[in-house]
């Protein structure tokens, strides 16, 4: 694209925004049953909306601040960051979540995020609910992404990890990469057999 034809960030946004409130109000229909959707849904209301990975180097700065000022493993943000988003600070969910580390706008309020789409807010905030969670969990690894991913209430209803497998993929990947990138040991990635769990 001509550089003189490429969007402004604040028209990038702008479109960021619209499809997120695209997104609610899909997610409140799915809510609301099957008769209110059904099918695939639409294009460009996927995962992730159009825009590129964040380069590696602004990237991993942003990461390795968060994880100073937040006292949380730099490999452990950026092992969410790529299972949340691909690195895409344009990503939205079906359920409402933005940026980065997909941060729900009560989360994005509690941390005051005022743009949950720029990288350095959403990850320092992404950290912070981080540290709050291993705080929570004695740093148990597995319950503190559990949380992260199903949210606490659904962990500490469980008394564990939620019989989810969106949830048992999402803390089973994270922990796989992090067995990658660090020399100790780090716990066993829950079992395939736990998604065969019924819902209480």
């Amino acid at each position: 694209m001509h550089a003189a034809m490429a969007p402004s960030l604040a028209q990038q946004r702008a479109s960021i925004r619209v499809q997120a409130a695209a997104a609610a109000k899909m997610a409140a229909a799915m809510a609301a049953g099957p008769s209110f959707f059904t099918g695939a849904p639409p294009i460009g209301l996927g995962l992730l909306a159009e825009c590129d990975p964040l380069p590696a180097e602004q990237l991993n700065g942003i990461i390795t601040g968060a994880a100073q000022k937040e006292s949380v493993s730099f490999e452990l943000i950026k092992a969410v960051v790529e299972e949340e988003s691909a690195t895409r600070p344009c990503a939205i969910s079906f359920r409402g979540a933005e940026g980065l580390m997909q941060l729900m706008p009560a989360t994005a309020e509690q941390f005051n995020v005022q743009d949950p789409f720029d990288p350095k807010q959403n990850i320092e905030a992404g950290a912070k609910l981080l540290k709050l969670l291993l705080g929570k969990y004695d740093n148990d690894l597995t319950l503190t992404l559990s949380a992260y991913n199903a949210g606490s209430g659904r962990v500490d209803q469980e008394g564990g990890i939620p019989p989810i497998p969106e949830t048992l993929n999402y803390v089973a990947d994270i922990l796989r990469k992090l067995r990658s990138t660090e020399d100790k040991p780090v716990e066993p990635a829950p079992t395939v057999a736990a998604s065969e769990r019924k819902d209480r």
